[in-house]
């Protein structure tokens, strides 16, 4: 309960546990408390915030220009919702090493489980476009020590987009971030199945694997992720783009159409969505308020 319920800060712990299982483990993408919830409610164990889906909720490209007072806000609403092991895409790291440290720390005292950072220089793209400028791996490596020691509990991921350069140079990064103390390593847009093999022969440890549509890496099933050893397969923007697609298509309906009847049995009725926000449930909170019943229909 949001007004009762504190927010477990053994998340950590509890994702290091599901990655030990060795069993890829599908983590899905969310980007508001309601998404976070949906996404509880049908069973995941684990849940990512990704900063393209974030900023494309906020009406913003993913190029850095969201701010980390945006994300934490987001990341506070969605643990509140879901109160579950959560992978936080802190994308550059919102500043210089001080200013990832900040944010780290501010994080790890929410309880979040993991948090992801990349080894892109301002401005960042998406890791599936042209064009994407890296730092160096020195400049990376001291980024991930930061990372560690600013945290008590959360995990580091590390994110290499040196794919674009070759899949050698992405392996390379790999191993040296794991070196720097990064305890999941995430080499973005993988091309092929092969790389996906090079990188899991490559690497000692957790990989994390983006499995986003329109992108680079082929359509890749949970079953196959599994037989290629990467425990931790992240869906980003998956959500986002059904909910924004159904959106888009219900507004131009009712414009002109001029009634939502259209879309109604595509609707979560009243009563399926006081049940995942677990409205009556606030109201126990406070007898004096009547419980409501849900109008009925023809």
């Amino acid at each position: 309960m949001y007004l009762s319920q504190k927010n477990d800060l053994k998340h950590a712990s509890t994702l290091a546990q599901a990655i030990a299982r060795k069993d890829s483990l599908a983590v899905a993408g969310v980007y508001n408390p309601l998404s976070a919830k949906l996404a509880k409610d049908q069973g995941f164990e684990a849940l990512y915030l990704s900063g393209a889906a974030l900023s494309a909720s906020l009406a913003l490209p993913d190029l850095g220009v969201m701010t980390s007072d945006e994300l934490i806000y987001a990341v506070r609403g969605i643990l509140r919702a879901s109160n579950m092991p959560l992978i936080v895409d802190c994308d550059t790291g919102y500043g210089e090493i001080l200013n990832l440290m900040t944010l780290s720390r501010t994080l790890d005292d929410m309880g979040v489980a993991a948090i992801q950072i990349e080894d892109q220089i301002m401005p960042k793209k998406c890791g599936h476009l042209n064009d994407k400028r890296l730092t160096t791996v020195e400049d990376m490596c001291r980024k991930i020590a930061a990372c560690k020691s600013s945290v008590n509990e959360t995990l580091i991921c590390a994110r290499t987009d040196a794919g674009q350069v070759s899949i050698d140079e992405a392996v390379k990064r790999a191993i040296a971030y794991q070196k720097a103390g990064a305890d999941i390593i995430f080499v973005e847009a993988l091309k092929s199945t092969s790389d996906m093999q090079f990188v899991r022969q490559s690497v000692v440890g957790p990989l994390l694997a983006n499995m986003t549509e329109f992108g680079v890496t082929p359509e890749t099933s949970m079953k196959k992720w599994e037989e290629l050893g990467f425990e931790l397969v992240i869906y980003p923007v998956s959500a986002l783009r059904v909910a924004a697609a159904s959106m888009r298509d219900f507004y131009k309906s009712l414009r002109s159409d001029g009634s939502a009847q259209e879309f109604k049995e595509k609707m979560m009725t009243r009563d399926e969505l006081y049940g995942v926000i677990d409205y009556h449930l606030y109201e126990e909170l406070d007898k004096t308020i009547v419980k409501s019943t849900i109008p009925t229909t023809d």
